[in-house]
């Protein structure tokens, strides 16, 4: 489903209009050239809905009224893109040939948002990747109309996987969601668990989306004696991995799982009792200090799930974008998507939920990494108070380097 909010009002107005009158035309005219339009494509509906969706709407709206009036009007609609590739791409098509839409934000599901990287750089307009994971978007996929905001496959991969073969997992089963974003997601840990000496004991891959019983799964990972389970999946086919370990009883077996892709929405829906002491790595923690308690009390009257990294990213990203057309001016912005987000390479990033950052040629977003544990129910003072911070890996770390990435437009 489509909002088109901004667009009825429009729509009735241009209705309204004498079938005569040059000048209302070129008013309306006038008015479509001084707007940029933002879509938000993510699910709305499905697995991966409470951590980005309605959410990642608020947050998206809060930056477009802090930016407020800089000389030219801004529009947002968003789609649910049902985490199908073809839909991802048909919607962003349409958004852009028909409605004028000049940056979309999100993509969502791995496998749409490669779908919908392709279409925006065949349109020359500016895709701001918020949720989708995979480490190809600034690798063998990358585009020069794409930034690659919040996270990837190779630091969550480094992070979490990291720190845990560290803490003594050396051997590996991977439950893996059957995409791009579960596929890059194991390959990037594997590399990181062989690369310390570690072994890969096997790898059981789960329909996606539509899979809820992973019992069959946990039981086949159990029984190859790993030391660790790794979840290469999110949303709720992680917080049903979880849960059905738990169950099972995975941990008394002395199994560890890894969680590679965990947002702070999961840990509020599998609750403090069963995710206790699990370890996870997000960019963003509404409690981490001054500036992301300030814009959690800003965004929070309209939300009603914890914030996450992709929520924040959203915000981030939609501002910083705003900043860039602001400095260029809007014809120039809405006339090409590379000039836009070149521009917003060059200029530096800050804002409350990451702090100050910069964003490389490649497109990669750099901010700081932040490995968390999750609170014991004792340990928790009220609500939304979940994680503890382990360590902090600067941006400049955290993320692969740029000569190893294999981006065609980055010179040696």
């Amino acid at each position: 489903m489509t909002s088109t909010i901004d667009r009825r009002s429009v729509l009735k107005a241009a209705a309204a209009l004498p079938a005569a009158g040059g000048l209302p035309w070129r008013s309306a005219r006038a008015q479509a050239a001084n707007t940029i339009r933002i879509a938000l494509l993510c699910d709305f509906s499905g697995t991966y809905r409470d951590v980005t969706g309605p959410t990642e709407l608020a947050c998206i709206r809060q930056a477009v009224a802090e930016f407020s009036s800089r000389g030219f009007n801004i529009e947002v609609v968003f789609g649910d893109n049902q985490n199908k590739p073809d839909v991802g791409s048909n919607l962003t098509r349409g958004w852009i040939d028909r409605d004028g839409v000049d940056c979309i934000v999100d993509g969502g599901a791995s496998s749409v948002a490669l779908a919908v990287n392709d279409v925006v750089r065949e349109k020359n307009k500016v895709f701001l990747n918020t949720s989708s994971a995979t480490s190809d978007l600034t690798g063998s996929k990358c585009s020069p109309n794409t930034v690659h905001w919040t996270y990837d496959t190779w630091m969550l991969a480094r992070s979490t996987g990291g720190a845990t073969v560290k803490a003594g997992g050396d051997s590996w089963y991977f439950i893996t969601a059957d995409y791009a974003f579960g596929h890059a997601l194991e390959r990037d840990t594997a590399g990181f668990v062989r690369a310390q000496g570690g072994k890969i004991l096997g790898q059981v891959r789960t329909p996606f989306p539509g899979t809820t019983d992973f019992s069959s799964f946990l039981v086949q990972a159990a029984a190859a004696r790993p030391k660790v389970i790794g979840l290469a999946n999110a949303g709720s086919d992680t917080i049903n991995c979880i849960k059905q370990a738990a169950e099972f009883g995975v941990g008394r077996r002395g199994i560890k799982l890894a969680s590679l892709l965990m947002f702070l929405p999961d840990v509020h829906a599998i609750g403090l009792q069963t995710a206790q002491g699990l370890i996870c790595t997000e960019t963003f923690y509404w409690d981490l200090n001054d500036r992301t308690r300030a814009f959690t009390r800003r965004v929070r009257p309209n939300i009603s799930v914890p914030l996450c990294m992709n929520h924040a990213g959203g915000y981030a990203a939609v501002l910083h974008y705003l900043k860039a057309v602001a400095d260029m001016g809007v014809a120039q912005a809405k006339a090409s998507g590379v000039e836009a987000v070149n521009r917003m390479k060059a200029m530096p990033c800050d804002d409350d939920c990451f702090g100050q950052g910069t964003i490389r040629p490649d497109g990669r977003k750099l901010h700081p990494a932040y490995l968390f544990e999750v609170k014991s129910p004792a340990e928790s003072r009220g609500e939304w108070d979940y994680y503890k911070l382990l360590q902090t890996t600067p941006g400049e770390e955290a993320f692969r380097p740029l000569n190893e990435g294999g981006c065609s437009f980055v010179r040696s």
